[in-house]
């Protein structure tokens, strides 16, 4: 079973990156529109993959990941942004600016968590 989480606060977004990772072989998919949604939702169940925003309504996208990273060290990880600064410091993840491609997310997708 493969599970992503996508760190989305914009539904529409978030659900056409859900159609995207399930597509690809994600069996599951949370939808987190907040850092502590986010944080929680990893918590309840283990992310093999996370496709996250920066910029949230709250909190934001890298925070939400160095913590949930902070409890699953390998847990791969793509962007999707309009700010690719943000991101800069952190390691062992893709970066794809919106907006974004389908292909492009599912490429980025399938180099990741190549077995999902």
């Amino acid at each position: 079973m493969c599970h992503a989480l996508v760190i989305e606060d914009e539904p529409f977004i978030a659900m056409q990156i859900e159609d995207v990772l399930r597509d690809g072989g994600a069996d599951t998919v949370t939808i987190a529109a907040t850092e502590a949604d986010a944080i929680a939702a990893a918590q309840a169940r283990r992310p093999d993959f996370i496709a996250s925003d920066v910029r949230l309504l709250e909190g934001t996208g890298p925070g939400a990941v160095e913590v949930i990273r902070t409890m699953f060290a390998s847990v791969p990880v793509t962007f999707i942004t309009a700010w690719p600064e943000a991101c800069r410091g952190l390691d062992n993840v893709e970066i794809l600016s919106k907006p974004v491609r389908a292909t492009s997310l599912l490429d980025s997708f399938r180099r990741a968590a190549p077995n999902c």
